[in-house]
């Protein structure tokens, strides 16, 4: 709406995908909020409030009536501490509400928890009643068990009435308070105690498995050092948090620190250990000049560093952030089952109105037996283990990637990554080094290898391109005096082009050069070799006569070959994209082991790409910066560039480690991730549907419903940790 300001708010408390329909669908209500979101990662409310409204001072009173602590953020771009990264708990919307954490409790030891507290209590009382049991009439312990089960049933009553006056008559506290009211009144006192046990405890235990997820994100926060060594401007240093370094700072980073910031090496050469970010083991030689991420350790020498990125936005911070991100986006199966969970439950109540009632009348049940029949159905009635099954999962995947260098965007792309039939690469950056190097100047007649070279280095100036720079270099390192060039012009994936002085310049591939009307005989023979050896060839040409080649060579990745060769074991179709020439192409792909399509504008990529489409996903791997219009097109594109902005701004995942076997990686996290997703809906299914059965013929009664429910949960969420565990595509789970 015209006018409107974005407002965020942190939220604590939040727990599962019912806390944030509940606080989406509370706020919505105020007059004058639109656009209403809620992150359960980021534990972030973003909302635009109409100018002039009031609403914004009533949403912090709103979502704390619901049982939240509301915190506002200064603004939309400040950062949020980095959250608990807990397996979202996406119940059914209609209604799951189990107890929150409560936000005091945060580092709190698990068995001194409230809801570890209520377990102790109800234990103590259950297993008294049963020791007295053994020396005792049953008038005498009866009352114990009921005092366990009116204990439980206050804080799980209270939350039931919540959710039923939001909306949500159907969550699992409901059906159990029901349930356990149910088998007080027909006298199973002993049944109704343990169902509220099992259920507080399979609660604990899901607060318990959700901070063995929760570790995996604090432990990349903790990269960052609390303090760093700021150089003042007569350089002594002074210690200072490392939250409060700012763009420009120079900080020491002495051997074996860490490094507090994303910056550039001012002075100093030392080997750095980027695995914590990257997941890259082998330490790297970085010297002036170069980037340093934050959190990658420094091995030997004493390195002087410029910040180049606030602590709220480096590398560490946006990771953190895309995790938190991710989460939101729904994978299409997490979308199905969802669909299915809301109707699950209502169709269980009125399976478990029908063992109640029909029975008497069809099978001669007495009304004892079809009510506590009836009342275990119930029990088995609420879709938790099921929906959990698919999110905790996908956050598992997502957190265990993140820590080795893999981010991927969520749910969706992570899903759509493990189904793709093949892989196109872009050749330069990606499946080569990036670092073209001149290796040939060859002059017409006439002309000298200095002038050719100037001239196109004065075209090329200002240009990001690597072979740009590629030519801007050599032309350093001969103390070439390059002239100023004016009327720059780029022709996509063809030429740079340019005037110096009265002449008209242009440096592009001999296609370019013929398709301008410019004859290449002169060079003809010359081209074909350099491009056989697996060079890329530029062609100067001024005022439309070819005056030299300039001949570069970017090497292929070291493990390039490799990577490709996991790639086909995979099962998938690798091949190369590049507007590079076609002999060159073929001489890189014949060494790397795939197919290639060579002479592509961006268009002819996303011509090959809908080709490829047509018979299944696509994953498009390119270095970011030019293949952004492949990228999109594809199923799933994968940007890699060692933690640019790019990388990980511009596609659905980005590979930090500059490594190709980082696309075989990312395939084998999204197969293994799908595989436990289908495990989990297995065991929900599995188990719930054996426990209705041996309940409807007699052969199992509450306890073993609400352990069904609960203990499916439990099991599910304990499954999708092992992903914790992944370390790459060798490893099988």
């Amino acid at each position: 709406m015209d006018g409107g300001e974005k407002r965020q708010w942190r939220v604590e408390g939040m727990d599962c995908a019912a806390c944030v329909a509940k606080v989406t669908k509370a706020v919505e209500r105020l007059p004058g909020v639109s656009a209403v979101s809620v992150n359960l990662m980021a534990k972030r409310l973003t909302a635009t409030i109409e100018s002039g409204a009031v609403a914004g001072e009533l949403v912090a009173e709103q979502v704390t009536a619901l049982g939240y602590t509301v915190s506002p953020l200064a603004g939309a771009g400040r950062p949020t501490p980095p959250p608990d990264l807990a397996p979202p708990h996406h119940h059914d919307h209609a209604g799951h509400g189990h107890d929150h954490d409560d936000p005091s409790e945060d580092g709190t030891p698990w068995h001194a928890t409230g809801k570890a507290r209520l377990v102790w209590l109800l234990g103590t009382l259950v297993l008294a009643a049963y020791g007295l049991s053994l020396v005792l009439p049953d008038r005498f312990t009866d009352p114990l068990f009921l005092a366990a089960t009116l204990v439980a049933l206050i804080p799980f009553g209270r939350r039931a009435i919540i959710l039923a006056r939001a909306g949500s008559p159907f969550s699992i506290e409901t059906l159990m308070c029901v349930a356990a009211l149910g088998a007080v009144v027909i006298g199973a006192a002993e049944e109704a105690a343990i169902v509220v046990l099992l259920f507080a405890l399979g609660e604990m235990l899901e607060s318990v498995a959700a901070g063995r997820a929760r570790a995996g994100i604090r432990a990349l926060a903790s990269l960052i050092p609390r303090v760093a060594q700021r150089i003042r401007p007569d350089g002594t240093t002074e210690q200072v948090p490392a939250e409060a370094l700012a763009i420009g700072d120079q900080v020491l980073v002495r051997p074996g620190d860490r490094v507090p910031c994303d910056g550039l090496i001012a002075d100093g050469h030392s080997a750095l250990d980027e695995s914590p970010v990257t997941g890259e083991s082998i330490p790297v030689t970085r010297g002036p000049g170069e980037a340093v991420v934050a959190g990658s350790i420094n091995a030997d020498g004493a390195l002087r560093i410029r910040v180049t990125r606030a602590a709220s936005d480096n590398t560490i911070a946006r990771i953190i952030r895309m995790v938190e991100d991710a989460t939101a986006s729904r994978a299409r199966t997490q979308r199905f089952i969802e669909r299915f969970a809301a109707w699950w439950t209502p169709g269980a109540m009125i399976v478990s109105l029908l063992v109640i009632l029909v029975p008497p009348f069809a099978l001669g049940w007495d009304w004892w037996t079809s009510i506590y029949r009836g009342l275990a159905v119930l029990l088995i009635a609420c879709p938790c283990a099921l929906v959990i099954s698919v999110p905790a999962a996908m956050a598992s995947g997502l957190s265990a990637g993140a820590r080795r260098g893999l981010l991927i965007k969520g749910g969706a792309a992570l899903e759509a990554i493990g189904s793709a039939t093949a892989v196109a690469f872009d050749k330069t950056g990606t499946l080569t080094e990036g670092r073209p190097r001149v290796t040939d100047v060859m002059p017409a007649a006439g002309r000298s290898t200095e002038a050719v070279l100037g001239l196109a280095a004065a075209v090329e100036q200002g240009s990001a391109h690597p072979l740009a720079r590629a030519i801007l270099a050599e032309a350093a390192a001969r103390g070439i005096a390059v002239p100023v060039a004016t009327d720059h012009a780029a022709i996509p994936g063809r030429a740079a082009a340019g005037r110096v002085g009265v002449q008209r310049i242009s440096v592009g591939s001999p296609r370019h050069a013929r398709e301008e009307g410019t004859d290449n005989g002169e060079f003809a023979a010359d081209i074909g070799r350099l491009e056989s050896e697996g060079r890329t060839v530029a062609v100067v040409v001024v005022d439309g006569a070819a005056a030299g080649l300039i001949a570069l060579r970017d090497e292929p990745r070291a493990d390039a070959a490799a990577g490709i060769a996991a790639i086909v074991a995979l099962g998938l179709r690798p091949v190369m994209l590049t507007g590079d020439n076609p002999r060159t192409a073929a001489a890189i792909a014949g060494t790397l082991g795939l197919d290639a399509k060579a002479g592509l504008l961006p268009a002819d990529k996303l011509r090959e790409i809908a080709a490829l489409r047509e018979t299944g996903a696509v994953i498009m791997v390119g270095d970011g910066i030019n293949d952004a219009p492949a990228l999109a097109a594809a199923t799933v594109g994968v940007a890699m560039g060692g933690g640019t902005d790019v990388a990980l701004e511009t596609a659905d995942a980005a590979v930090l480690r500059d490594r190709v076997s980082g696309v075989a990686d990312i395939v084998a996290l999204s197969r293994a991730t799908m595989a436990n997703v289908r495990q989990n809906v297995a065991l929900a299914v599995g188990l719930k549907g054996v426990v209705l059965v041996t309940t409807l013929v007699g052969i199992t009664g509450l306890w073993p419903a609400i352990l069904a429910d609960t203990g499916a949960t439990v099991l599910v969420t304990v499954n999708a940790l092992r992903l914790l565990r992944w370390r790459g595509a060798a490893m099988e789970l």
